[in-house]
């Protein structure tokens, strides 16, 4: 199991990811370079099977000053592509105004690996706070 956080608000501009700064348990198979939005996960068996993941986020999220209020929404994206099923969102009633958010994915490591992110996909920049991130291997 490997778990990364942010505890910090970030503004995370549109189709960016949130930057994780907090290594808080490190895994073999799972990279992370401190600072960077990005986490690899490989297939660390010596098959051909790929190995599975569950990955779990959650964090609060809102409308920064200046924002328009409106539905926001945080995900997860797979090398770089938005995983639809994790989208998590909610709908602030002002700025400023912080919701907790929460998906978990199941995604496989073959013998590539395979890059994570926690991505803003809204048009509007958001704010992200206390962002964890957990990998953990399931088989």
């Amino acid at each position: 199991m490997a778990e990364f956080t942010s505890i910090f608000i970030q503004q995370v501009e549109s189709r960016q990811n949130a930057l994780l700064t907090e290594d808080a348990v490190r895994s073999r198979c799972v990279n992370h370079r401190s600072g960077s939005g990005l986490v690899c996960v490989a297939n660390s068996g010596t098959d051909c099977n790929p190995a599975r993941y569950r990955v779990y986020a959650k964090a609060n999220i809102a409308i920064p000053t200046g924002g328009t209020v409106g539905p926001i929404s945080l995900a997860l994206a797979l090398n770089g592509e938005v995983l639809q099923s994790s989208l998590a969102t909610v709908t602030p009633a002002a700025v400023e105004n912080f919701f907790n958010v929460s998906f978990e994915e199941i995604i496989c490591a073959g013998k590539c690996q395979v890059n994570l992110s926690v991505v803003n996909p809204n048009t509007q920049t958001i704010e992200v706070e206390n962002l964890t991130l957990i990998v953990e291997r399931e088989c």
